[in-house]
């Protein structure tokens, strides 16, 4: 979760822009830079490290000028140095860039062969070079960022600043947050409020594709399609900055729409998109390739997260995993062979039952690993390796982003424990991890439902029992949405395995049922559309999450389809846990439930 900046003021902006980017240190970074138009040229200065460095160098150097844009970079594409540090500039144009290009490698092809060749390794600098081939052109600045953001694939928020213009910056957000504050002769740009803060409590938050013009005196917002909007403007609660719900009504629904730019952030963390491999944080006190057996236990729905691992171990890694849950694995005290791996999923690292079962692991020469999004919970603090989530704070008792950013570290330790254990060659890992890359651009693709969705809510809270569908890796995430929607709508609700369904469940079925069959096109879709079929033959009330081939073959009976978009197996599940949270949040406000804290819950779980 990279942090931005930007200011087009009447005064200097190099160290209110460098004081702002100290606001954002808790998103986590590991470079920062800054650039400027001053005296007719653009000039920037950047550090690796911390935002000390690099007010160590502006001290050295400082920085004039009263437009100018800065960021805070955790790496994605390239390793953390002064070279891949943002902003990115040439002689038209200054980049930062939040998020993954998914379609940098094609670009990087096409400007090549036009002779424009990029001199770091980060995706965003395609940007940059995009804008001044358009302006080599003679396309003026605005109409060339314009074209260029029309082209970008992902999820990602970008600003600019041109060369000879010292009134524009163009904004621009697609599946991660971008904000602009109305200052006093000043217009700001920012990732989230928290930056916008020391400068104004107006605030304009940019809805999904849109993009910003700013002049020190006014701002005009367009869409995806290029045409004028209109985005109001609210007063933000700057004492409470860090647990803003910005312009979002609940917890909820601001942690649903951040997790396209928090699973960013975990996936830099793991991953070297620049050679399509996955690249662990720290060094392994385990090896893959000697584990018999991985076992995992976990609560709630960090449980469900790990029956989606156990899918890919298995499939990836050929590793046989054993999930519990860990209320149950902790009485259950089985025998363990010593020098295995055990690992624990817990979003806050203080789950009671999660921690005992962790400490008798312990005791059975267990090696302790642990998914948490609390670096200095019991959990991490106990545990030979923590591997981190990094989404930032999660207010909403029911979790969402924390969710989907543990399913997120799961499937890249399964990818890394395939190839530890030869099961997957280099070809493989490159097409898992572009699988991943896609990730974060996919979700965003999925939020788009959420009109469709919403309008599902009348119809299901006069359900007194629904039901959810799923078969493989998409089982759990039928359970993760009954835990979902019973949670926070008082609904009875239960996920099950569409096998079993006729097993006992079915004769449950009647017109009065609704049943939400999660189902994207897979090799187990025709089974799943068959159990799916046995459900509207008994009158249930169909509603099918799936992708547009998933639609076309799944016939008539059904009553609604929610479409998510087409996607590589490894990243189905997570993709299709957004629309599961959708339909338990839109229901809940429907019904006027307490949304984010309610009834008989708490967000940390600390007595068994």
């Amino acid at each position: 979760m990279c942090g931005i900046v930007g200011i087009v003021s009447n005064k200097p902006v190099a160290d209110r822009i460098a004081d702002a980017l100290k606001r954002l240190e808790y998103r986590g970074y590991d470079s920062a830079g800054i650039a400027t138009f001053h005296d007719g040229k653009m000039d920037r200065r950047r550090a690796p490290g911390k935002l000390t460095n690099l007010k160590e160098c502006m001290s050295k150097e400082p920085l004039g000028g009263n437009i100018g844009i800065g960021h805070t970079r955790w790496a994605t594409h390239g390793a953390p140095t002064k070279e891949n540090a943002h902003p990115h500039m040439t002689n038209r144009v200054a980049v930062v860039h939040n998020g993954i290009i998914e379609n940098f490698r094609e670009l990087k092809v096409e400007l090549a062969a036009d002779g424009y060749v990029p001199v770091s390794e980060t995706d965003t600098e395609m940007v940059a070079l995009l804008v001044t081939r358009e302006m080599d052109k003679g396309v003026a600045p605005f109409d060339a960022a314009a074209s260029v953001i029309k082209r970008l694939d992902g999820a990602f928020a970008l600003a600019m600043i041109f060369n000879g213009e010292e009134n524009l910056i163009i904004g621009a957000r697609q599946g991660a947050p971008l904000a602009v504050g109305h200052g006093d002769g000043e217009m700001i740009l920012g990732s989230d409020a928290i930056a916008l803060a020391p400068f104004t409590n107006k605030v304009t938050y940019l809805e999904e594709g849109d993009w910003v013009a700013l002049t020190k005196s006014d701002m005009r917002v367009f869409d995806r399609q290029g045409s004028p909007v209109t985005r109001s403007i609210s007063t933000a609660n700057t004492g409470a900055e860090l647990v803003s719900k910005g312009n979002h009504r609940h917890f909820m629904s601001k942690e649903i729409y951040e997790q396209p730019d928090t699973i960013s952030h975990t996936l830099s963390h793991y991953v070297n998109f620049s050679e399509q491999r996955i690249q662990l944080p720290q060094a392994l006190p385990f090896d893959f390739s000697k584990l018999t057996k991985l076992t995992i236990a976990s609560c709630g729905g960090s449980y469900y997260a790990a029956m989606i691992a156990k899918y890919w171990f298995e499939k990836y890694a050929r590793l046989p995993v054993e999930v519990d849950i860990a209320s149950e694995f902790r009485y259950r005290e089985p025998p363990m062979e010593e020098g295995g791996l055990a690992l624990f999923v817990s979003q806050s690292g203080e789950t009671a039952d999660t921690l005992a079962a962790l400490r008798y692991c312990a005791s059975q020469g267990q090696h302790i690993a642990s998914i948490v999004n609390v670096a200095e919970s019991t959990i991490a603090r106990e545990s030979d390796i923590v591997f981190p989530t990094l989404c930032g704070p999660e207010i909403c008792v029911a979790s969402t982003k924390a969710t989907t950013a543990q399913q997120t570290v799961l499937a890249t330790l399964a990818i890394a424990a395939g190839k530890q254990r030869g099961v997957l060659s280099d070809q493989d890992e490159a097409e898992l991890v572009d699988a991943l890359a896609k990730l974060p651009g996919a979700i965003s693709k999925a939020l788009a439902s959420e009109p469709k969705i919403a309008s599902l809510n009348k119809a299901l809270s006069k359900a007194k029992d629904v039901f959810y569908l799923g078969r493989g890796a998409l089982y759990p995430v039928a359970l993760e949405g009954a835990l979902k929607f019973k949670e926070i709508t008082y609904i009875h609700a239960e996920g099950y395995a569409a096998g079993e369904l006729k097993h006992g469940p079915i004769a449950l079925i009647d017109e009065s049922v609704p049943v939400v069959v999660v189902a994207p096109s897979d090799a187990l879709l025709e089974k799943t559309l068959s159990n799916m079929h046995e459900v509207a033959a008994r009158g249930g009330k169909i509603i099918l999450i799936t992708d547009e081939k998933g639609a076309k073959q799944a016939g008539g009976d059904i009553s609604e389809i929610i479409l998510m978009p087409e996607a590589h197996p490894l990243v189905q599940p997570i993709i299709a846990t957004v629309p599961v949270q959708l339909l338990a949040y839109h229901t809940a406000v429907f019904m006027g439930t307490d949304v984010d804290q309610p009834r008989n819950l708490a967000k940390s779980v600390t007595v068994e």
